[in-house]
This record gives C-alpha cells, structure tokens and sequence, in this order.
C-alpha cells in the first residue's frame, strides 16, 4: 500500500515539472470547453442526441458528456464492461452542481478528470524513465513532453472519451511491473485482480496487458494453479459475465423498445402506401394491391441500401472477417502499408493538413490522406528509426521487453485482425508512449556530445510536434 501511496506522491524536484505538465494540460482543455461551453451547458434537452450531433474531433465518441449529464449504460458494455459504473460518482457530482448552478457542468467535470488522468499519465512516464530506465530527470521530462506532443496523445487527454483513463491505467500498471521488476519482487494476486479489474473495465482488450505484464514480471509464479485460477481465471470470468448481466439488464431492454418502434413506424408507412395505392391504381382486386405495394417497398428498401453504402460508416468500414459479436470489428480490406505509415505512426504523431480531424465514419474523410509536405514523412522517419535504436538499445531489459508485449498486442489486434484499422490513430494512448520509452534506452546508452546532440534532436522534434499540431488543433475548432 506505501508503494501504491508513493505513485501519487510529488518528489520535491519533480515540481516545477509537474507545474508546468498541470498548466499546459489546463490550457489545453480549456480551448474544448470555451469551444463547447454556450453549446453544452444549458439544462434540460436530449443530452444524448445534443453531444453526439453536436461533438466533432475526428472519431472520439462524447459519450462521456451524456452518462455524466445523464446516467445510462451507454457504452459498448462487452468493450466497456464497468466504465459506466465508473462515472456514476461523477454522474452524481454534475447532478448536485445542476441543482446549485442551473447548468449542466459535465464539461467542466469530465475536462477535471481528463486533466487529472492525463497529468498522472505524464508522471507516470518520468517516473518510469527515470526509476526504472535510469535516465536524468531532465531526459525524462524532455521524453515524457515528447510523447503528449503526439497529436493523438494531445488529443486524448481534451476528449471525453475513454483512451487517456486507458493510458493512465496502462502507464500505472507499467510502472508497478517496472517498479518489481527492479526489486526482483512478483505480482501479488490482489494486486493482479484490482490492476485487471480497472484497466479491463475501462477498456476489456486492455485487461489483458495486465496479464502480459504479470507474466513478465513473475514469469514461473505466474503459471501456478492458483495464481492462474484466482489472479487470472476467475476475475477474466466474472467480469465476462458481468459484462452479460449489464447488457441484458440495461442494454437489451432498450433495444427491444427500438426495434419495436421500428417496426411500428414500418408498419405505418406499409400500411400508407397501401392506402395510396389503393386510391390511385387501376387494379381493384386485393392480390393485385398487395403485389403492388410489395413492389414499391422492395424499391425503396433497395434504394435506401444503395444510399446506405455510398455513406461513409459504411463505405469506409472495411471488410470484417466474419459477421459477429467481436469479429464484425475486424477489417481485411484496408492495405496495411498504407495505413502504418499514413495511420499508424502518421496521423497519430502528426495531423494531416486535408480532410483535418474530420471522422472516417462520418465525413468525407478517406481512410488514407498523404501529407503534403515532405517535412511530414521526414519527421515521421526520425521517430521511427529513434524507436528502433530505442529497441537495439534496451534489448535485454525485461521492462523494455514488457512495454513491447504491450505494443506488439495492439499491432496485432489493429494491423494484424483490422480493428479500428480504418482509424487506428484513435486509440493512439493505448500504444504510443511505447515510442518514447524504448527512446529512453538510447538515452541511457550515449555519452557526451552524444547525447547532446540526441537532446537537441528531442527537444527540435518536441517543438516541431507540439507548434504543429496546435497549430492545427486550433485551425480546426475555429472553423466550425
């Protein structure tokens, strides 16, 4: 517990580094809610269909805004099996500031809580560089900058959805394994279930990271009975039906009611066209009407498919394995290539200039945009072969080797099986603060003007990313 207390303690020479993390994340939250604030704020409308038309920052779902301002299962229970639980204190802090203020203050509620998530999400990485990488604080800051000037990281941490909790949690469950790892210690169980049981209900693919981790850090330990059942087993099994529960008691419901008015409506206009059909064709006989009005709701069931395909959640979804619970996430049609170098470490660390930040489901936005300027792929190269050097450089390091398991899962789930593929750049914290900590082993290695010249690089790259995509971030809230 004294070692779980110490994650959130502030070193004395840590401050003026957490001050000026903690005022630049303020800042950049701020521009989200001045942006939202006329928008979001008033009391008593469809907060459902107010932030999910009215929200737009690429693909980032605002669902956060709605279960804050009123709670509901909305989530996607079998991916985000207790988030919703999560936000209920949160739920019922906007609830008694309504009553205080007369406004709806989710935005001021879930803009603390993305600050406090992606803050400690930044402290988390100079922790980990410096007591487990064993680099200077100043590289440690200069890295851990680095990072939250990718674009998708600087994102993640100003939108309601849930990828920075995601980050803080995985950040936080790396530096325990780093912090073990060091001490020659294990993963207790409790400490695997309350890691597992966080992380997975935030996102359910994530959980699995923290079996990752645990296994590289006890590695024998690990595939005892008993850890395996009770660290393992049973809290994958409870949560899984958990997850089950949750949907049969809040989401079914719902969407039986939806079906139901769906039905209702096609009834209706069934019965419409009969009538009108009726009154205007020449045929009298009721076999001849019904054959009639069958016809012409063939016809526009056609057209509303063909209307259907040429929209963009549709026309840019990919093609999925197979139809099903999970694998109708998957995609095999986006080209890979394209979509690692454009995608993969292109959008996510820099924003493309057209079709800016606009959502790949929703505009017109193509699941592959070049950049125009060669500065772009010059940029994205040096970060690539950094991440490389990185790697050579930390190849014995069981931490280096578990913060890969990490990256190497998420290539696998998004490159490899396709999903999110056609806008992979979203779950960018899931994975991207890997880049900077393989970094940091290349840190560790050099001397002298060496180094010097790898923190000059870092810092030109910190600037570059951090001018430019704020430059853009701006450019595209001021336009709408």
């Amino acid at each position: 517990m004294r070692d779980f207390i110490d994650l959130f303690r502030i070193r004395r020479d840590e401050r003026r580094v957490a001050l000026v993390a903690l005022l630049a994340l303020i800042a950049l939250n701020a521009i989200v809610v001045c942006h939202y604030y006329y928008l979001f704020t008033p009391m008593g409308v469809d907060y459902w269909k107010l932030f999910i038309g009215q929200f737009r920052i690429s693909g980032f779902d605002p669902i956060t805004y709605a279960v804050v301002s009123d709670w509901a299962a909305k989530y996607n229970v079998y991916r985000h099996p207790l988030l919703a639980f999560f936000m209920y204190l949160p739920y019922l802090l906007n609830q008694g500031l309504m009553s205080l203020t007369g406004a709806n203050c989710a935005l001021f509620i879930v803009a603390a809580m993305l600050v406090f998530a992606a803050f400690w999400s930044f402290m988390f990485l100079v922790r980990i560089f410096r007591d487990v990488v064993g680099i200077s604080l100043l590289d440690a800051s200069l890295l851990s900058a680095l990072c939250f000037s990718f674009a998708y990281v600087m994102l993640s941490a100003i939108v309601p959805d849930h990828f920075i909790l995601s980050m803080f949690m995985l950040l936080m469950v790396l530096c325990w394994a780093g912090m073990k790892i060091k001490r020659k210690s294990h993963f207790t169980i409790l400490e695997t279930i309350v890691l597992f049981v966080f992380t997975a209900g935030i996102s359910l693919n994530n959980g699995l990271k923290v079996f990752l981790a645990a296994f590289l850090t006890n590695w024998r330990k690990f595939l005892r009975p008993k850890y395996l059942l009770l660290a393992v087993v049973i809290p994958s099994a409870l949560i899984w039906l958990f997850a089950r529960w949750e949907y049969r008691v809040f989401v079914w419901p719902e969407e039986m009611a939806r079906k139901e008015a769906k039905a209702k409506r096609n009834k209706q206009l069934t019965e419409k066209i009969y009538r009108d059909y009726a009154d205007t064709a020449r045929v009298k006989d009721s076999a001849s009407i019904k054959a009639g009005v069958k016809k012409i709701v063939q016809q526009r069931a056609q057209a509303k498919y063909k209307r259907d395909h040429q929209k963009p959640w549709n026309k840019n979804a990919g093609k999925p394995i197979a139809q099903g619970e999970f694998m109708r996430w998957t995609d095999i049609s986006t080209p890979r290539l394209a979509s690692t170098v454009e995608n993969l470490f292109g959008e996510s660390i820099q924003l493309h200039q057209d079709h800016l930040l606009q959502d790949v489901l929703k505009d017109n936005r193509p699941v592959i945009v070049p950049y125009r300027w060669v500065a772009n792929y010059v940029v994205e190269g040096i970060i690539a072969l950094l991440f490389v050097l990185g790697i050579i450089c930390g190849w014995r390091s069981r931490f280096l080797w578990t913060a890969l398991a990490f990256f190497a899962f998420d290539v696998a789930l998004h490159v490899g099986l396709g999903f999110g593929l056609n806008e992979v750049y979203i779950m960018s914290a899931h994975w991207l603060f890997v880049v900077p900590l393989a970094m940091g082993y290349l840190f560790k290695m050099v001397r002298g003007g060496l180094l010097v010249g790898l923190r000059c690089l870092t810092a030109a790259l910190f600037f570059w990313l951090m001018g430019y995509n704020l430059y853009f971030l701006l450019k595209f809230m001021m336009a709408f």
